[in-house]
C-alpha cells in the first residue's frame, strides 16, 4: 500500500500569466493537476532539474509559439508584465483577457 501523502494547495489557476524561472518563457495555465501525472520516461527525460512530482503541476500555452509544456510549480513564478499571450489556441480556452489574467471560455452544453 502507498503512503498518503498531503496535497499542497496550487499557486496558481487557470488563466494566470506565469514566466519560466529555468527556460525564461511566458505563457498562461490551461489546466492544473495536482500531482505530476504524465509517465516515468517523460520525467526521466524532460524533467532535468527533478522537481517533485507530489505537488503541482501546470499545462501552459507557450507565448509566441505554437507549442504547450507541462511544469512543476517550483519552475513557475508570478509574470509580472500582464501583457497578453500570443498562442494560436487561446481562443479554444479563453474568453476574455481582463486585469492581467484570462477568463476561462464559458462552456455550453
Amino acid at each position: 500500500m502507498e503512503p498518503v501523502t498531503s496535497i499542497k494547495q496550487a499557486r496558481f489557476s487557470l488563466g494566470d500569466l506565469v514566466h519560466h524561472r529555468l527556460s525564461d518563457y511566458r505563457g498562461v495555465i490551461f489546466d492544473v493537476d495536482s500531482s505530476f501525472q504524465l509517465t516515468d520516461e517523460w520525467y526521466e527525460k524532460m524533467a532535468k532539474s527533478r522537481p517533485p512530482r507530489n505537488e503541482p503541476w501546470y499545462h501552459v500555452l507557450v507565448h509566441g509559439a505554437t507549442h504547450m509544456t507541462y511544469v512543476a510549480e517550483q519552475n513557475l513564478e508570478a509574470d509580472a508584465t500582464e501583457d497578453p499571450i500570443s498562442h494560436p489556441m487561446m481562443t479554444h480556452f479563453f474568453g476574455s483577457f481582463e486585469n492581467g489574467r484570462y477568463v476561462t471560455q464559458a462552456k455550453s452544453n
